[in-house]
C-alpha cells in the first residue's frame, strides 16, 4: 500500500548517507521514526532489528508473517520480535512492497546462486559481521545475524511456492518509514551485490533519516 509520510526531511534530527557496501548502525528510541530512502532507485537495504536493551530479542520473519498473514511488508505492517512483541510499524511507504523471505547475500549464497568465482565478492552478511566486530560494546557476534528484511527488494513467490529474484520495483526518491514501538537497534547493510537484478546490477547509496 502506497502511503506518503507527513514528516519533512528538514525537520529530521539525524540523517546519514550510506554508500553501497557499507553498514549503518543506530539506536532508534520508542516513538521515534526512521526513514530509509532509496536515493537512486532499485537499491536493496538489508536490515536487521534488535531490542536495544536485549539483542537476544530481535526481528522475527516467522512471527511477522504469521501475525499479518502476508509475506510482503508495506504501510501498516507491524514488525514482530522473536518474543512476539511489536518492534516497529511501517507508517509510510512509497515503494509498496518489501521482501521478508529472500535473506541476505553471503559468500555461500553467491557461490550457489551465481558461480564459484563469486564467492569472495563482498556481501551483506560481511557488512553485518564487520559492524558487530567494530562494536564490541554490543556483545554481539555472528550468531546474532538472523532474519532480515530486504527493503526495496523484489522477490516474487512463484506459483509452485519457490522464490525468484527479479528487477527492483523501487525508484529514485522512494522510501519506507517506520515508527519504533520499543528502543531498537537498527543495523542495515546497503547491499553491494553486482549480480542481483534487484538493484539493477548497480549498487547505489541510501539515506537514513530519524525524527525524534
Amino acid at each position: 500500500m502506497i502511503k506518503q509520510s507527513v514528516l519533512k526531511p528538514e525537520n529530521a534530527a539525524f540523517r546519514e548517507t550510506v554508500p553501497a557496501g557499507e553498514y549503518f548502525l543506530k539506536v532508534v528510541k520508542a516513538g521515534e521514526s526512521v526513514r530509509i530512502l532509496d536515493l537512486e532507485g532499485n537499491q536493496a537495504a538489508d536490515t536487521l532489528f534488535y531490542n536495544a536493551h536485549n539483542p537476544t530479542e530481535r526481528y522475527s520473519a516467522v512471527d511477522t508473517i504469521r501475525e499479518q498473514g502476508n509475506v510482503y511488508l508495506t504501510a501498516g505492517s507491524k514488525l514482530m520480535s522473536s518474543e512476539n512483541n511489536v518492534m516497529l510499524e511501517i507508517t509510510a511507504d512509497t515503494c509498496g512492497r518489501h521482501d521478508t523471505l529472500g535473506g541476505a547475500c553471503a559468500a555461500e549464497s553467491n557461490t550457489t546462486r551465481y558461480a564459484l568465482e563469486k564467492k569472495c565478492m563482498h556481501a551483506c552478511r560481511d557488512s553485518w559481521l564487520v559492524a558487530v566486530t567494530e562494536h564490541e560494546e554490543l556483545g554481539m557476534s555472528k550468531r546474532d545475524i538472523t532474519h532480515n528484511i530486504n527493503f526495496f527488494m523484489n522477490v516474487p513467490v512463484t506459483a509452485d511456492g519457490g522464490l525468484t529474484f527479479a528487477d527492483g520495483i523501487s525508484d529514485a526518491g522512494k522510501y519506507v518509514e517506520l515508527e519504533a514501538r520499543m528502543d531498537v537497534l537498527v543495523m542495515i547493510s546497503n547491499c553491494p551485490q553486482l549480480n542481483n537484478p534487484c538493484n539493477g546490477w548497480n549498487p547505489t547509496p541510501i539515506e537514513v533519516l530519524v525524527w525524534s
